[in-house]
């Protein structure tokens, strides 16, 4: 494409994506799309998320029980 071609581009530009409204089924889809790198990146927040929620409620249990 050249600068010409660009600037005047009056073809269809992609929407930003929104993940939240989508059901898992289209999340996971679209994360699918991801390059393996970034997809693992996410993975790894999830896992990390959801380990820091699982200690946090062992611990708010167990304070609780004192």
């Amino acid at each position: 494409m050249t600068t010409d071609q660009i600037l005047a581009y009056d073809g269809d530009i992609p929407s930003e994506v929104v993940i939240e409204d989508k059901t898992g089924v289209e999340q996971l889809r679209l994360i699918q799309q991801l390059e393996e790198e970034d997809r693992q990146t996410i993975f790894k927040l999830i896992d990390k998320m959801l380990t820091n929620k699982k200690f946090k409620d062992f611990f708010l249990k167990n304070v609780a029980a004192l």
